[in-house]
């Protein structure tokens, strides 16, 4: 029986695909090109916005439509997971056209359930007990690699719907951690990333994410290190030196601020202040300055746009924490408001369209400071992991996120990490040659 699965989201929606995907290819399962030929549809859902919600619907119910219309067709098995999957109002909404609702943490034990022969018989697997984040993936390529450390959530920021669709944190042991990533080493792996959704919030024992990072630092080779995403409150200055220090970690640190008021801060339930923040950003530059003076530094962010209640002067002290802390990359969202949460309480009462001017507002303001920090790129000789090719051009990225684009006439460096000089600093990646 062939599968396919749709993932909506963040990176870490990614990696659970790639452990869903090596979990039923155990089982014999192959991977289908496209949703048209395969038996078994998987729909693993991102809740953070409603636009990704209502995208989930519209392909569900287009599925069922076109069985509905040729009855000729099989129709398929839908399983619906990820960050939409227990929530009472899709389950409803979705009740006759999805097989199977199932929490990704459940996903193995679960999905016997729904096993089925192709006719159409249940078919009868031994109880699963495997931890989700224990099964071996299928990645997407054989040079960069998601690696979940931990997942979940305590923060309870007042917008997200990560800990109710998620649950509480879990951390992965550390020697299972280890012992994954010096398997996708020996492989000939060039990045790690390590996955949460606060990262640094990573806690084994007496291991805590800095002497994680120090063991992954420590197994011999020559790859990167990347870790997303970070929650200000739990940089605390023994990360900040760790993280600048070792050799393999990249020189890239995502440090989300959400909103610059702290009246807005406050009521997002983020626990730290503007000011708070901006010395944390000081002494993280500082540090990559001190240990690591030669190299290029990059800084990034979130911001959301539209809070409710969020006043025009209030909006103004993002924009005012942007030019400050002059990001290399900010990816912005507008509000939406998620079920269950606390701000589905609060009043949404910034239009759409107000909305979408404050974000082109502060991506204005964005663009400047990019492109000024790439201009410092120029001439530099920069180690660059290549991804992609077209044409006579090698696409890749350095070690602070920079897309770069490459003109070479060498063959096969995709997946190798190579010296490239940059030639030319555009707003959003630079340019450069093979050195």
């Amino acid at each position: 029986m062939k599968y396919y699965i749709k993932t909506f989201g963040c990176q870490m929606n990614v990696s659970d695909s790639e452990r869903i995907s090596g979990f039923l290819e155990a089982k014999g399962y192959k991977s289908a090109q496209g949703l048209s030929e395969a038996a078994l549809a998987i729909f693993n859902t991102c809740g953070v916005r409603q636009m990704a919600e209502d995208r989930v619907y519209g392909q569900i119910h287009n599925l069922r439509k076109a069985e509905n219309a040729n009855p000729r067709l099989t129709p398929k098995t839908i399983i619906l997971t990820g960050c939409l999957a227990n929530r009472a109002d899709v389950q409803k909404r979705l009740k006759n056209k999805v097989d199977l609702f199932c929490e990704i943490k459940d996903f193995p034990k679960e999905f016997k359930k729904i096993l089925k022969t192709t006719n159409h018989k249940l078919q009868t697997t031994a109880q699963e007990n495997i931890a989700y984040l224990s099964i071996s993936p299928k990645h997407k390529n054989n040079f960069s690699a998601y690696v979940p450390i931990m997942t979940g959530c305590n923060n309870f920021c007042a917008y997200c719907v990560v800990p109710y669709a998620r649950g509480r944190e879990v951390s992965r042991p550390a020697a299972e951690i280890l012992a994954e990533i010096k398997s996708l080493i020996k492989k000939g792996y060039k990045e790690i990333i390590l996955l949460g959704q606060n990262v640094n919030s990573y806690k084994d024992k007496k291991i805590n994410f800095s002497q994680l990072l120090k063991k992954v630092d420590a197994i011999h080779g020559n790859f990167w290190i990347q870790f997303m995403s970070n929650h200000p409150k739990d940089v605390t200055d023994e990360m900040i030196e760790t993280v600048a220090k070792l050799p393999k970690v990249f020189e890239s640190f995502h440090l989300p601020i959400q909103a610059g008021s702290d009246e807005i801060i406050r009521k997002m339930n983020r626990k730290y202040t503007a000011k708070q923040y901006l010395t944390l950003v000081k002494k993280i530059k500082k540090a990559y300055q001190k240990y690591k003076p030669d190299l290029p530094f990059a800084l990034t962010s979130d911001i959301i746009v539209g809070f409710p209640g969020e006043t025009k002067k209030q909006f103004m002290d993002s924009a005012k924490i942007m030019k400050l802390a002059k990001y290399d990359m900010v990816f912005f969202g507008q509000f939406s408001p998620r079920p269950g949460t606390a701000a589905w309480q609060m009043k949404d009462n910034i239009s759409k369209a107000e909305k979408v001017r404050r974000e082109q507002f502060l991506n204005e303001i964005l663009k400047k400071t990019v492109h000024a920090n790439n201009k410092k790129y120029v001439e530099q000789v920069l180690d660059v992991l290549v991804e992609n090719k077209k044409d006579d051009h090698y696409f890749g990225r350095t070690r602070t996120m920079k897309n770069v684009k490459i003109v070479a006439t060498q063959q096969n460096l995709i997946g190798k990490i190579v010296k490239a000089k940059i030639t030319k600093a555009n707003t959003w990646n630079l340019e450069g040659k093979l050195s």
